[in-house]
């Protein structure tokens, strides 16, 4: 055996550490940690409302307390409300949300991308789609509640007006910025504008989309609930204004926490879609 042979050093790969898997570890313990904290500052925050309540220093009759805010929930559960079941209550909000939400993507969706391939539309539409989006959207849900009446379909048209405009505006950015090059070759290789639309500009853009669907369902959600608060026969949105009008705090706190539950449910399920379709980004790039 030759000298330069036994000189060779030997590298011992088995001691070597996994660099993916010291990683991944160091963000399960910050995910862990962040976790610890959220939850550490909710409880001083609630604990810290309680004894106030308790306490009085601040008014128990306007703020209300958690506890009593808990006892309400808890009794809508277990008794059901004035206007029945709270199961049917968040069912008949988020049947108004979801479906002014898919109206109000799609719509926007489709306009956006239209907008951004054709430069012709764009200009004729843009100045009224900027007066449009210029209007308060809120102050438009007593003239659908007086064109559609105390039905859901009134909701639904509130939710709408509110996810179209950020859905529109983020599917039109993302058409205008989709790469030249890209648009390009696929010509040089022969497709239509048709498949230009569809295999380049849509993908390049569905980016942007997801991003204003993280927002635009707490629209949707404050749509329909604004609809309900100013005239209905049943929703979240009628609890909160049968609750303010008979001085129940609690009632009102605790709407707002079944609210937050569905926000927060929505907002898991479209995360949860975004990193299935998006499992090309790096993950640095999803925080």
């Amino acid at each position: 055996m030759s000298p330069e042979v036994l000189s060779t050093p030997v590298v011992d790969t088995v001691k070597t550490p996994d660099r993916a898997q010291t990683r991944a570890q160091a963000a399960r313990r910050r995910k862990l940690f962040v976790n610890a904290v959220r939850v550490v500052l909710l409880v001083v925050v609630l604990g810290l409302w309680e004894v106030l309540s308790r306490a009085k220093v601040i008014d128990p009759f306007n703020f209300s307390m958690p506890s009593k805010i808990w006892d309400q929930i808890w009794t809508w559960v277990t008794h059901g409300t004035a206007l029945g079941s709270l199961g049917e209550q968040i069912w008949y909000t988020l049947y108004e949300a979801l479906l002014g939400w898919v109206i109000g993507v799609v719509a926007g969706v489709l306009l956006g991308i239209a907008l951004g391939r054709i430069r012709l539309l764009a200009e004729v539409l843009g100045p009224y789609i900027k007066v449009l989006n210029s209007i308060p959207r809120i102050v438009l849900a007593p003239i659908f509640l007086i064109w559609f009446g105390l039905g859901p379909s009134s909701k639904v048209a509130s939710a709408v007006v509110l996810v179209f405009f950020p859905v529109f505006f983020n599917a039109f950015q993302g058409a205008r910025e989709v790469d030249r090059n890209l648009v390009a070759n696929a010509r040089i290789l022969g497709a239509s504008d048709r498949r230009v639309t569809l295999q380049v500009v849509i993908p390049s853009a569905t980016s942007w989309i997801f991003t204003s669907l993280h927002v635009s369902f707490g629209f949707a959600l404050i749509g329909a609930i604004v609809g309900e608060y100013i005239g209905a026969t049943k929703g979240i949105g009628l609890l909160v204004s049968q609750s303010q009008n008979t001085f129940n705090a609690a009632g009102v706190y605790a709407a707002m926490v079944i609210l937050a539950v569905v926000a927060l449910v929505a907002e898991g399920l479209l995360t949860f879609a975004e990193r299935r379709i998006f499992r090309w980004k790096p993950a640095g790039s999803e925080d």
